[in-house]
């Protein structure tokens, strides 16, 4: 389970997306890559209310108390296309750093 307070998760959403959130649900979620597990952990799914662009829907996760918030947008369809799509966001920055 995610060891933040979900008030925490909550003001992670506000600051980042600049809207209110309620705790849905949370859902595990295990990312392999090449056979190993690459993450691991919980998502919470919160609900949003007046994000500027009308999205609906938010997953949050924390790693070392870093909250990760990703919007249900494009390809970003459920927890799991969340935390796949931060991963790779992630690899490309570290990428673009060592270049």
């Amino acid at each position: 389970m995610n060891e933040l307070p979900i008030g925490r998760f909550q003001r992670a959403i506000l600051a980042t997306h600049e809207c209110r959130s309620y705790l849905r649900e949370r859902v595990f979620v295990r990312e392999k890559f090449e056979g190993k597990t690459v993450w691991a952990g919980y998502v919470l799914v919160f609900t949003l209310a007046g994000h500027p662009t009308a999205a609906t829907t938010c997953y949050a996760w924390s790693v070392d108390q870093r909250v990760t918030a990703v919007l249900h947008e494009g390809p970003v369809d459920s927890p799991q296309a969340a935390v796949r799509a931060a991963i790779v966001q992630e690899h490309r920055e570290r990428n673009r750093e060592t270049k």
